[in-house]
Protein backbone atom coordinates (compact mmCIF):
# COMPACT_ATOMS: atom_id res chain seq x y z
CA UNK A 1 0.00 0.00 0.00
CA UNK A 2 1.54 3.56 -0.87
CA UNK A 3 0.08 7.13 -0.93
CA UNK A 4 2.02 9.42 -2.47
CA UNK A 5 1.49 13.40 -2.11
CA UNK A 6 1.86 16.03 -4.44
CA UNK A 7 1.44 19.70 -5.49
CA UNK A 8 2.09 21.89 -2.50
CA UNK A 9 4.17 25.08 -2.98
CA UNK A 10 4.22 28.62 -1.97
CA UNK A 11 1.03 30.76 -2.44
CA UNK A 12 -0.33 33.97 -1.92
CA UNK A 13 -3.26 34.57 0.49
CA UNK A 14 -6.41 34.38 -1.88
CA UNK A 15 -4.28 31.63 -4.33
CA UNK A 16 -5.35 28.78 -5.12
CA UNK A 17 -3.50 25.02 -5.30
CA UNK A 18 -4.30 21.94 -6.47
CA UNK A 19 -3.04 18.76 -4.12
CA UNK A 20 -3.26 15.36 -5.57
CA UNK A 21 -2.78 11.64 -4.01
CA UNK A 22 -1.91 8.89 -5.66
CA UNK A 23 -2.32 5.61 -4.76
CA UNK A 24 -1.62 1.88 -5.41
CA UNK A 25 -1.10 -1.18 -3.61
CA UNK A 26 -4.83 -2.09 -2.85
CA UNK A 27 -8.16 -2.25 -4.17
CA UNK A 28 -8.56 2.30 -4.80
CA UNK A 29 -11.85 2.08 -5.64
CA UNK A 30 -12.96 0.02 -2.36
CA UNK A 31 -12.25 2.32 0.39
CA UNK A 32 -12.78 6.31 1.28
CA UNK A 33 -9.64 8.61 1.61
CA UNK A 34 -8.89 11.58 3.44
CA UNK A 35 -7.08 14.54 3.69
CA UNK A 36 -5.21 15.67 6.44
CA UNK A 37 -2.54 18.54 7.29
CA UNK A 38 -0.40 19.54 10.18
CA UNK A 39 0.80 22.63 11.18
CA UNK A 40 4.35 23.75 12.69
CA UNK A 41 3.79 23.03 16.66
CA UNK A 42 0.29 21.74 16.34
CA UNK A 43 -1.19 18.65 16.08
CA UNK A 44 -3.06 16.71 12.73
CA UNK A 45 -6.26 17.69 11.82
CA UNK A 46 -8.43 16.36 9.75
CA UNK A 47 -9.45 18.46 6.45
CA UNK A 48 -11.83 16.43 4.24
CA UNK A 49 -12.66 12.41 3.03
CA UNK A 50 -14.38 11.40 -0.03
CA UNK A 51 -16.03 8.08 0.18
CA UNK A 52 -15.07 5.36 -2.24
CA UNK A 53 -17.50 6.16 -4.96
CA UNK A 54 -17.05 9.70 -4.59
CA UNK A 55 -20.96 10.17 -4.22
CA UNK A 56 -20.17 12.22 -0.30
CA UNK A 57 -17.92 14.21 1.09
CA UNK A 58 -17.50 15.58 4.23
CA UNK A 59 -15.29 18.72 4.97
CA UNK A 60 -14.00 20.36 8.27
CA UNK A 61 -15.96 23.74 9.06
CA UNK A 62 -12.74 25.87 8.01
CA UNK A 63 -12.45 25.01 5.09
CA UNK A 64 -16.08 24.74 3.59
CA UNK A 65 -16.88 26.53 0.64
CA UNK A 66 -13.09 26.90 -0.37
CA UNK A 67 -11.80 23.22 -0.60
CA UNK A 68 -12.84 20.47 -2.72
CA UNK A 69 -12.13 16.95 -2.41
CA UNK A 70 -12.49 14.47 -5.67
CA UNK A 71 -11.32 11.46 -6.62
CA UNK A 72 -10.69 9.79 -9.82
CA UNK A 73 -11.03 6.01 -9.83
CA UNK A 74 -9.39 5.11 -13.45
CA UNK A 75 -6.44 6.34 -12.20
CA UNK A 76 -6.49 5.72 -8.47
CA UNK A 77 -5.86 9.49 -7.16
CA UNK A 78 -7.67 11.59 -4.75
CA UNK A 79 -7.16 15.72 -5.36
CA UNK A 80 -7.88 18.64 -3.33
CA UNK A 81 -8.47 21.80 -4.68
CA UNK A 82 -7.54 24.30 -2.18
CA UNK A 83 -8.90 27.65 -3.18
CA UNK A 84 -9.07 31.30 -1.13
CA UNK A 85 -6.01 30.35 0.85
CA UNK A 86 -5.18 31.51 4.13
CA UNK A 87 -2.40 32.05 6.03
CA UNK A 88 -3.67 29.35 8.88
CA UNK A 89 -3.89 26.99 5.62
CA UNK A 90 0.01 26.48 5.93
CA UNK A 91 0.41 22.82 7.24
CA UNK A 92 2.13 20.04 5.82
CA UNK A 93 -0.85 17.92 3.85
CA UNK A 94 -1.19 14.06 3.72
CA UNK A 95 -3.56 11.92 2.31
CA UNK A 96 -4.86 8.81 4.36
CA UNK A 97 -6.84 5.51 3.77
CA UNK A 98 -7.57 2.46 6.23
CA UNK A 99 -7.17 -0.38 4.04
CA UNK A 100 -8.20 -3.97 6.19
CA UNK A 101 -8.05 -2.13 9.40
CA UNK A 102 -4.46 -0.55 9.06
CA UNK A 103 -4.14 3.52 8.57
CA UNK A 104 -1.71 4.12 5.61
CA UNK A 105 -0.42 8.07 5.31
CA UNK A 106 1.45 9.18 2.55
CA UNK A 107 4.83 11.39 3.22
CA UNK A 108 3.03 14.73 3.09
CA UNK A 109 2.96 17.91 1.30
CA UNK A 110 4.04 21.23 1.83
CA UNK A 111 1.71 24.03 1.70
CA UNK A 112 2.73 27.35 2.83
CA UNK A 113 0.86 30.54 2.23
CA UNK A 114 2.49 33.68 2.62
CA UNK A 115 2.88 37.36 1.20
Amino acid sequence: VQLVESGGGLVQPGGSLRLSCAASGFAFRNFAVSWYRQAPGKGREWVATIDNTGGTTNYVDSVKGRFTISRDNAKNTVDLQMNSLKAEDTATYYCRAVVLQAIRWGQGTQVTVSS
